[in-house]
């Protein structure tokens, strides 16, 4: 079994049919650095503190849930009250409805979750579900309440288990008219459709997510890795980046660039023109390292060195 813990327990139900299930993250939360603010002149790290402006610090059990429904005024809610709230969900996960995977909008899609059976004798019934969704290439559609909230799911065959995505309910996004409004509606012209699509088409292979790897990450993990070996000295930036290639809207340029590409070459010169002149590249400088200056407010929060 995963050295992790499950984050819910609960039955995932097909009609009167019920498996006995666990939820574990799927996305690993050390993947990359976590960093920390640090008092620069101690080198001691920043913790918080709960206080009340007028009051000071207030314990643990002086502290209570709030629902603000107008301005300084509150609905106040314990704990027990809002475990009491009875839902389904929270111990169930009932299969309500199959779709077709590509029916629904990647947009909708949120987090992902191995699907476990909790036991030998669920396994019967968790293949049965499996190998169903499998064989009819369909994802099971349900709800399901964890951490405080009542998530839209589906749930679709991976490998020998399950895989769980939370969705996105649709009064949680924002429509794309005004973000696509001003796109005109003219189409793409047939020359230069036919040498993308071709581009296209040479360029598809079978998607494999360990050729890809966060590059960002990496270097945050050197630069730290460096940072220790110099003892904390200042590091000099490496500026290996190169300078933005200008872009042009000159059609025939797109039509030589997109030509270039399926051929697989590259020019010493961009293909399209510039429309200003080319910026030099930027200065290797010197990384600072700037302290993290918080300011007191009469919020709900102060910060403090240890």
């Amino acid at each position: 079994m995963p050295a992790t813990r499950p984050i819910w327990k609960g039955q995932l139900r097909l009609s009167l049919v019920s498996i006995p299930v666990e939820l574990f993250t799927a996305a690993r939360s050390d993947a990359k650095p976590s960093f920390r603010q640090i008092h620069e002149p101690t080198g001691k790290p920043i913790h918080y503190e709960k206080v009340v402006a007028g009051v000071g610090p207030v314990d643990k059990d002086e502290i209570v849930k709030g629902f603000e429904y107008e301005k300084g005024d509150f609905v106040l809610l314990t704990d027990d009250e809002i475990d009491a709230v009875k839902l389904e969900t929270r111990k169930t996960m009932e299969l309500t409805q199959f779709v077709d995977a590509d029916e629904i909008d990647p947009i909708y899609y949120d987090k992902s979750y191995f699907v476990v059976p909790t036991d030998e004798l669920a396994e019967d019934a968790f293949r049965v579900i499996r190998d169903a969704l499998r064989q009819t290439k369909k994802v099971g559609l349900g709800q399901l309440a964890m951490r405080g909230k009542e998530y839209l799911a589906v749930v679709k065959p991976s490998g020998k288990g399950l895989m769980l995505e939370t969705l996105h309910y649709q009064d949680e996004l924002r429509k794309a008219d005004p973000y696509f409004s001003e796109i005109s509606n003219k189409e793409a012209e047939p020359d230069l459709l036919e040498v993308a699509t071709a581009l296209i088409e040479k360029k598809t292979k079978e998607f494999n997510a360990s050729a890809f790897t966060d590059h960002y990450q990496d270097a945050l993990h050197d630069l730290i890795k460096r940072k220790m070996k110099n003892k904390g000295r200042k590091i000099t930036a490496d500026d290996d980046d190169e300078p933005a290639r200008p872009s042009g809207s000159n059609v025939v340029d797109l039509m030589a660039a997109l030509k270039q590409s399926l051929e697989g070459g590259s020019a010493k010169k961009p293909a399209a023109k510039a429309s200003t002149a080319r910026k030099p590249a930027a200065k290797t400088g010197t990384a600072k390292t700037t302290a993290s200056r918080s300011k007191s407010s009469s919020t709900s929060t102060r910060k403090k060195a240890s």
